[in-house]
């Protein structure tokens, strides 16, 4: 078998690896990225990418609807969703031959297949590439896939994953989504807005929970208005093939009745296959790879990076973890930290969070504030009639330091990047406050909620002194 020797070898090459390879190739490494599937991973083919390009479609046809609020007359609005599936992929076939040409560019050699260690140096690569390789160093980068559950498993026909239903070429009258966490509510959001009756059927007391009271009651009622039927505190006991569709078995209420089904309770870290034993790796009974602040993991010259590590399954957190892992892979001593990771859940509204909830504040022990702006108060809002949502900071009352930030409506993936700088760097109400925003702006809004929070509002009423 053909043998290769490379500076460092990346497992994946998701938005973690192929970010790590590219740093590391900047570095001066010779660099080797191994994969058994598509390049860009689960983000580019089968995850971010795909399902913003669908929402965007949803997004067109809902201002197409509402043109006429604008001044704007049409005629009867239609779509044909094969076509904008057809959209979708075609996205993911540009930006993937982009990625190959970047990786091509930065002197990366690409073997295609399966990585498994034979030592803590030495890899075995099988597939449409075939060899033994020695690296000095490895970063692995294998990424996690949805969590399919025995009690109702999914046929990929009328029960789908987050990846199976993205290959739909047409739409379900009635659609069930189970589970309640950021991708169940996008796809609940991208469904309903072309036109489908959703069920939302999530375990917890509220749906998006991790984002915070407010996020989540928000989102809640954003839904209402759209027509979707969220379903809190269920439990999903199993799913049958019915004449008409699916029967969605539920613990102590009657069935629930629709076309299709989406299940979306998790994903699954992929650790196994890879050989860890053989090169010593730890990993614990969910298959997660442990790692300290340098990315590295029990065994030197061994890094993991991305959903592998169990930290945030988030896509720009492992293009972070893996600039850092492949830095120190370099030579270099570098840390990773975790204070400002932004998160985006692309729901109609949008929603961004970064840093800490109020509720999760006051439980560190701060003596937390919020200031809170709602859009409906926003020139820029009004005159766009994207009214719905609001920008909130929490702050430290005692120093002013901006402990954390959320925001609810349009724009929100965007708006949400001055909070995560802020939050980055330590930054207080002042100095938001003191920095001049843009007039007619939604960004204005992190103006007004800093004002807020200051207890010294501009453009609401100031409160009610006892």
């Amino acid at each position: 078998m053909e043998r290769g020797k490379f500076d460092l070898a990346v497992i994946g090459s998701g938005p973690g690896g192929y970010v790590a390879a590219i740093k590391a190739a900047q570095e001066g490494l010779k660099v080797c990225l191994i994969e058994k599937g598509l390049l860009g991973g689960t983000c580019l083919n089968v995850g971010c990418i795909p399902t913003k390009t669908l929402l965007a479609n949803a997004q067109v046809f809902q201002k197409i609807l509402h043109a006429a609020e604008y001044g704007i007359t049409t005629g009867p609005v239609t779509f044909d969703y094969e076509k904008m599936k057809n959209r979708k992929d075609g996205v993911i076939e540009r930006m993937r031959k982009g990625l190959e040409g970047l990786i091509q560019s930065n002197g990366i050699v690409v073997l295609r297949g399966e990585a498994e260690f034979l030592s803590p140096t030495e890899l075995k690569v099988k597939g449409q590439d075939n060899l033994i390789l020695n690296a000095q160093k490895t970063i692995i980068a294998s990424g996690s896939e949805p969590l399919d559950i025995p009690a109702f498993p999914c046929d990929h026909k009328r029960v789908f994953n987050s990846t199976s239903i993205l290959e739909l070429t047409s739409l379900p009258k009635t659609l069930a989504v189970i589970g309640g966490g950021y991708i169940g509510c996008e796809f609940a959001s991208l469904f309903s807005d072309l036109g489908v009756k959703v069920v939302v059927l999530e375990a917890l007391p509220s749906i998006v929970m991790l984002q915070g009271k407010s996020v989540s009651e928000s989102l809640t009622r954003a839904f209402a208005k759209k027509g979707i039927d969220v379903q809190t505190q269920v439990m999903v006991e199993g799913i049958d093939q019915t004449a008409d569709g699916l029967s969605v078995r539920l613990k102590d209420k009657a069935a629930l009745a629709c076309d299709m089904a989406l299940v979306s309770v998790g994903r699954k870290i992929i650790s196994s296959g890879l050989g860890l034993e053989k090169a010593g790796v730890l990993v614990n009974e969910k298959g997660v790879i442990g790692v300290n602040e340098k990315m590295e993991t029990n065994v030197p010259g061994i890094y993991a990076i991305g959903d592998v590590t169990g930290k945030y399954m988030l896509a720009h957190v492992a293009s972070h973890q893996g600039i850092i892992a492949a830095a120190n892979a370099a030579g270099q001593s570098v840390k990773m930290h975790y204070n400002a990771v932004p998160a985006v859940i692309f729901t109609n509204p949008e929603i961004a969070t970064v840093g800490m909830t109020l509720e999760q504040a006051q439980e560190a022990g701060y003596q937390a504030g919020v200031g809170k702006f709602p859009f409906q108060a926003l020139g820029k809002s009004v005159a766009a009639i994207e009214t719905e949502g609001f920008a909130q900071i929490i702050v430290d009352r005692k120093t002013g330091q901006i402990l954390g930030a959320q925001v609810v409506g349009h724009e929100a993936s965007t708006l949400i990047a001055e909070m995560g700088l802020a939050i980055a760097n330590e930054l207080t109400l002042e100095c938001v406050a003191d920095t001049i925003h843009a007039h007619p702006t939604v960004a204005e809004a992190w103006l007004e909620a800093a004002l807020l929070a200051n207890d010294t509002p501009i453009h609401l009423p100031p409160k009610v002194k006892k």
